[in-house]
């Protein structure tokens, strides 16, 4: 059986170990819901101040220029395509996550119309995050396509003569459910499909390569496992072989081929520029960059490879500890055990009570999120940038303490607020 021993001996001798501290973690806090929020970067304070009180307020306009404001989105999203197999100049960050998919779905939906008009199918999961589902359902309707939602594993039979476009989050947001991206993208292809990724749940967390799946579109988020800040700037790429087939629907300026030429009529800028659309939020896209620091510093370190085997050891750990420790308690596990199958989170279900215990928990300092069901989920993300193995032990002993105690029953704890 493994003990708090065993935790921090694993602490020890673990090489990501110092990149604890890039980070301004609250004492007392043991933090499981960074595939929510990412925590906030040391340094990101003092960057941010410096581009408030030098860059706008010594700069003022002049700053789009001396201070680099204006390519912000390439040279972000240039950071970002070495964490999801993509290449310079094929990614840029803007917008967020829900615009970015309305711009690639879009995309995606002309050049089926163009290439294959009778297919009239968009299938997804029923599972998929709200709000994917929230923008293909606007857009069949305006486009007249059918939207088709199914379960994972039914997938591959689904896909047909009928099938336009297969819209999927890598990561599962509920369950941490990982496609295999390559695998899944070779049959929709097969089937004369096109794919549309979200890797909300899977950039810096678990290692993408779009190139090698051969992917179609991929959109992301960068206030999660990126470390961006409360509503950081998403990201969105396209496959070269796509990128100027058409223009995306929300032609603005800033995905002009020349912005400040001020004309009157549109013409998109060369490949992926043109999924740029309004001016970018300077401040937030700096935060972005500040966040990209802590998970690029890695890189020396192993990089995503290195960061995801810490995470499957964390969340391995967790799973274990929970089944020792809290057994006869209700808990079932809805995350898969296998590694390939798995992101970088452990959800467990609960029939009675798990919204009441995530919030005791948070109360003892132990910061997940509960997700509504059925089956009702509590969510815990495992970000290796910062999370101890300790932490992990440290975190399953104040569940096991909740539940034994029932002081998840206490009604403070039921009390629904506006997130959870």
């Amino acid at each position: 059986m493994t003990t708090l021993a065993d935790c921090r001996a694993l602490d020890a001798q673990d090489p990501l170990g110092p990149l604890r501290e890039l980070f301004a973690l609250p004492a007392g806090v043991i933090y499981l819901d960074g595939n929510s929020l990412g925590p906030l970067p040391k340094h990101a304070g003092e960057r941010i101040a410096r581009a408030v009180k030098e860059e706008w307020g010594e700069g003022l306009i002049r700053s789009w220029n001396s201070a680099g404001w204006f390519d912000l989105p390439q040279r972000v999203g240039d950071r970002i395509a070495t964490l999801i197999g993509a290449r310079a100049g094929e990614v840029v960050a803007t917008d967020s996550t829900s615009i970015n998919l309305f711009k690639v779905l879009s995309a995606a939906l002309s050049i089926v119309r163009a290439d294959a008009p009778a297919r009239r199918s968009v299938i997804s999961e029923r599972s998929n995050f709200p709000t994917d589902l929230y923008i293909a359902q606007a857009l069949c309707r305006e486009r007249g396509f059918e939207l088709q939602l199914i379960e994972a594993e039914q997938i591959p039979g689904a896909l047909g003569n009928d099938t336009a476009v297969l819209m999927l989050t890598h990561v599962n947001y509920r369950t941490g459910a990982m496609h295999d991206m390559a695998a899944v993208t070779r049959a929709a292809h097969a089937a004369g499909a096109l794919v549309v990724w979200d890797l909300a749940h899977s950039a810096g967390a678990v290692e993408v390569d779009l190139h090698a799946a051969q992917a179609d579109f991929a959109v992301g988020c960068g206030y999660k496992y990126l470390n961006g800040g409360p509503g950081a700037p998403a990201f969105v790429w396209v496959h070269p072989r796509h990128a100027e087939r058409f223009w995306q629907p929300l032609a603005g300026w800033w995905g002009h081929a020349a912005p400040f030429a001020f004309s009157s009529d549109y013409s998109p800028a060369a490949g992926i520029a043109r999924y740029l659309c309004g001016t970018q939020p300077v401040l937030s896209m700096i935060a972005l960059d500040c966040g990209l620091d802590t998970v690029l510093v890695a890189q020396p370190l192993g990089g995503m490879a290195a960061l995801r085997r810490k995470s499957l050891a964390l969340t391995d750990l967790f799973i274990a500890l929970v089944e020792q420790h809290c057994a006869g308690h209700g808990l079932g596990l809805a995350t898969p055990r296998e590694h390939a199958l798995r992101g970088s989170q452990v959800c467990l279900t609960r029939g009675e009570g798990a919204h009441a215990i995530v919030q005791a928990l948070i109360a003892r300092g132990v910061i997940g999120d509960f997700r509504a069901g059925p089956p009702d989920i509590l969510r815990f993300g495992f970000t290796p940038l910062y999370m101890r193995f300790e932490d992990v032990w440290h975190a399953v002993q104040h569940l096991r303490e909740v539940l034994e105690s029932g002081e998840w029953r206490r009604a403070e704890f039921s009390r629904q607020q506006a997130v959870t």
